[in-house]
């Protein structure tokens, strides 16, 4: 994007939905789900809450990558577009798989080694929470041949009916019925949760936001209706968060008798969908009002971000595996968490990675001078 044609308003749900994504891993030892590290003790409250903002974090990320995907091409050739991908994306990638994740390894089965360098000896490089630059860099190139047609005038047909979609009040939420009937389709092949790009389930799902992102990108329309309907596709979001926590808390025993445990898991993928689109479009809308606008925090935060997120969960895991031990609750435990490793991180940042030419390529970030 250029300065003059820059979405404020997308810089700021970037940085924001990464910052979502390191309190959804400071939380996760202690919510009783599956993590790296897990404290002895869990909260159900926690786990109910997390359970809702999971639904939007990624594929809010995932819309925005999309867009950001379309600005990127539109000062590139296809040719400079994949040479700019590769460094933005495999170079970190690489870089953090036998560097940055490794100490997440090794706290995770630190039963199962007698020193950190048998992490290395046995092999055991993992992606870990760098899945989502893995599956960007994917995605990436996947749609090139789509974005040279959204490019061309061969696009016009299409953009111009999505416009017509999007300007009536309905209209951008009835572009959730092909998420849900993705899902409920690919569930029943992929029923896996995992974020390998292998799991088509998974792939498509954020896929679509990701393509969504692109569309929307290629109209100056669409963004107008997102705002212009942004009240409606909030009262749409929060029928669908009542629906949502009413389905998610409602006793097994009231619906089993009338609904099978696959269309029970079906109606869940649909609520989850519902949930997770009308929030991400309500919030498309309301940003354009309240973050559109240049600031030197946003610059900041927008260069320090890609490198946060390199960082962040190795941060968490070495800190947290020493954090949950203590003999203190769960509250003060996840204050402690946030009190120490956010500084950390900045620290780190600033001092070991923003002023030095070779750790900023390995984390994905531009040279100084094009700042």
């Amino acid at each position: 994007m250029t300065e003059k044609g820059r979405r404020y308003d997308l810089d700021w749900l970037r940085v924001i939905s990464i910052l979502a994504v390191y309190i959804h891993h400071i939380l996760m030892p202690f919510n009783g789900d599956k993590f790296h590290i897990m404290n002895s003790e869990s909260s159900k409250v926690l786990d109910d809450i997390m359970v809702f903002f999971e639904q939007f974090r990624l594929p809010l990320l995932f819309l925005i990558s999309g867009a950001g995907t379309m600005f990127a091409f539109s000062k590139r050739t296809w040719f400079q577009f994949l040479k700019e991908r590769s460094s933005r994306l495999i170079i970190p990638l690489f870089f953090g798989v036998l560097f940055i994740v490794p100490p997440q390894t090794y706290y995770e089965h630190i039963n199962n080694y007698n020193s950190y360098i048998d992490v290395y000896r046995n092999g055991s490089f993992e992606v870990n929470h760098l899945w989502f630059i893995e599956n960007l860099f994917i995605m990436s190139i996947l749609v090139i041949p789509l974005i040279l047609v959204l490019r061309s005038p061969k696009s016009d047909t299409i953009i111009t009916l999505l416009e017509t979609i999007t300007s009536k009040k309905y209209g951008i939420l009835l572009w959730v019925i092909p998420l849900i009937v993705i899902i409920i389709f690919l569930k029943k092949i992929y029923q896996s949760d995992s974020k390998d790009i292998t799991n088509l389930s998974s792939t498509f799902y954020y896929g679509y936001f990701f393509v969504s992102g692109m569309l929307f990108t290629s109209s100056k329309y669409i963004w107008d209706h997102l705002k212009s309907h942004r009240k409606f596709n909030f009262i749409a979001f929060l029928i669908s968060a009542i629906l949502f926590y009413v389905y998610y808390l409602l006793p097994s025993e009231f619906i089993s008798p009338y609904l099978s445990i696959s269309s029970r898991w079906n109606v869940w993928y649909a609520v989850c969908a519902l949930v997770s689109w009308t929030l991400v479009t309500t919030i498309l809308g309301y940003s354009q009002i309240w973050f559109n606008k240049k600031s030197t925090l946003l610059k900041k935060c927008n260069e320090a971000i890609y490198p946060f997120y390199i960082l962040h969960q190795t941060v968490i895991i070495i800190l947290g595996y020493y954090i949950i031990q203590l003999n203190v609750s769960i509250l003060l435990k996840i204050v402690l968490l946030v009190f120490i490793s956010f500084p950390l991180i900045i620290i780190i940042y600033r001092l070991l990675i923003y002023p030095f030419k070779i750790p900023r390529i390995l984390f994905g970030m531009k040279k100084k001078d094009n700042l």
